[in-house]
């Protein structure tokens, strides 16, 4: 091993250290803070775990889109855009979906080796199968839902959760209720195919429950977690019951609920969560409002904390929210060999929203021009001319396509162009750009007449080449 490379690992393991003694941030506005751990706007969020790669399937927001927000990552703390081609609204529709649109995934790798995946669109419920986790996924039922928005009109047919016990028997849960009251929870068995019910749905619904089941089992106690509350506002959080088996009777523990809001510490609406486990620790995955909060489009992100099972006492500990998340997303600095730069901007839109926050190695805070800006751009200052870099942006929103030119220069004055997407724009996240030529000076310029409303960078970076 090279002297320069033991010098660089132990640069890194004492940034690291150093990183590891300083107080947790308890202001969501602080760098390098771990939540969100995913960029963008995301709900109701599953977890898949599978040859080494964790896929997060979670609601686009505001409200779902025509499909759904898909990631993944091999450490949990580097992730990537995926792009999905079911569902869709086209595709998972029918009559009684109306104008609805996708929500809610659950997605399992099933004992008879496919991957299903159980969404709601509308107040029905629908199962995609495929072969991999990426797909290509199809309708599982042809052109009808599983569940039918009629299956029981009081109630909303949607949050579909599948379970499997250690047996290989799975079940699935699922419901919420109406105008924000009244919710209630149905479980069934599955037959092996994943999409025959074996018996009759049964109510289980448990005190203070409202939506987004989530089963777990842990040790021999079955744990139905759930929302409580309003997603669009403080009230939401999460409690949970327990039983003995998959169908209850249903007990609610005694410490539930286990989240909730921390408006001392800007942590709102936390819920809709998922639970994995991983290196012998248990995580929850959860949404919550994006800050600062707008109440004119309520926006969630995805955030992970760690949870505690006592076995013994048949109880889950009461979760901590925090903005800088679990251990394991440190274990690998997000900013590790990033070149110190500096950035301006054409305009912001408030100083929430400063240019300074692409450089803060936080999902939490964002870079957005002013409304009347009608020719926004960026620029990063790499200090001196440096060549072979590579730049890497993570835009607000994965699915939408941006258009703009990315430019260089050596004195700020001339410009030579690098990319161009002003013509179809790109989409994904994050947009990687290699090898770039020596530059001091990068610019993104955006295609003109690009609304300011539709334009934001939560990360820009910049790495030297390996």
């Amino acid at each position: 091993m090279s002297i320069r490379r033991n010098l660089l690992l132990l640069c890194l393991t004492l940034a690291g250290f150093a990183a590891a003694q300083q107080p947790l941030s308890t202001k969501w506005n602080a760098p390098h803070n771990g939540n969100p751990f995913i960029p963008g706007y995301n709900a109701d969020a599953t977890v898949l775990q599978d040859n080494g790669i964790t896929y997060i399937f979670a609601t686009e927001d505001p409200w779902g889109g025509r499909t759904l927000s898909c990631w993944m990552s091999a450490d949990i703390v580097h992730w990537s855009s995926c792009s999905l081609n079911w569902p869709t609204k086209e595709a998972a529709t029918s009559p009684t979906s109306k104008n609805s649109m996708v929500w809610a995934p659950s997605v399992i790798h099933a004992p008879n080796g496919r991957y299903y995946m159980y969404v709601s669109v509308g107040s029905e419920v629908w199962v995609g199968v495929a072969d991999r986790p990426l797909g290509p996924w199809s309708n599982a039922l042809g052109d009808r839902p599983l569940i039918r928005a009629d299956f029981d009109r009081r109630y909303h047919m949607i949050d579909a959760e599948v379970f499997v016990d250690t047996d290989g028997q799975a079940y699935l849960y699922w419901g919420s209720g109406l105008n924000w009251v009244n919710g209630h929870c149905f479980v069934v068995r599955l037959k092996p195919d994943m999409i025959t019910f074996d018996g009759e749905p049964k109510d289980v619904t448990p005190g203070h429950y409202f939506e987004g089941p989530f089963m777990f089992k842990h040790g021999n106690a079955y744990y139905l977690m759930y929302s409580e509350g309003k997603t669009t506002d403080d009230t939401y959080n999460v409690r949970y019951s327990v039983a003995d088996n998959p169908f209850g009777p249903f007990h609610e523990g005694a410490t539930s609920p286990i989240l909730v809001s921390d408006k001392e510490h800007d942590i709102l609406g936390p819920g809709h969560h998922a639970v994995f486990e991983r290196n012998g620790k248990t995580y929850i995955v959860y949404h919550r409002h994006s800050l600062p909060f707008q109440t004119a489009s309520v926006l969630r992100q995805l955030c992970m904390d760690e949870l505690v099972v006592d076995d013994a006492a048949h109880i889950l500990r009461k979760v901590t929210p925090t903005h800088t998340g679990p251990a394991l997303l440190h274990t690998s600095m997000r900013d590790a060999g990033q070149l110190p730069v500096t950035a301006t901007a054409s305009s912001t839109t408030s100083k929430d929203f400063a240019e300074g926050a692409v450089l803060d190695d936080n999902y939490a805070t964002r870079w957005q021009p002013s409304a009347d800006d009608k020719a926004p751009w960026l620029v990063l200052d790499l200090s001196k001319p440096i060549t072979g870099t590579t730049a890497r942006v993570t835009f607000e929103y994965a699915w939408k396509r941006y258009r703009y030119r990315l430019e260089g220069s050596l004195d700020g004055t001339k410009w030579f162009p690098i990319v161009d997407q002003t013509g179809d724009g790109a989409s994904g996240s994050p947009t990687e750009f290699p090898s770039l030529p020596r530059v001091r000076y990068l610019r993104l310029n955006f295609a003109a007449g690009t609304p300011a409303s539709d334009l934001a960078i939560f990360e820009w970076n910049v790495y030297r080449s390996q």
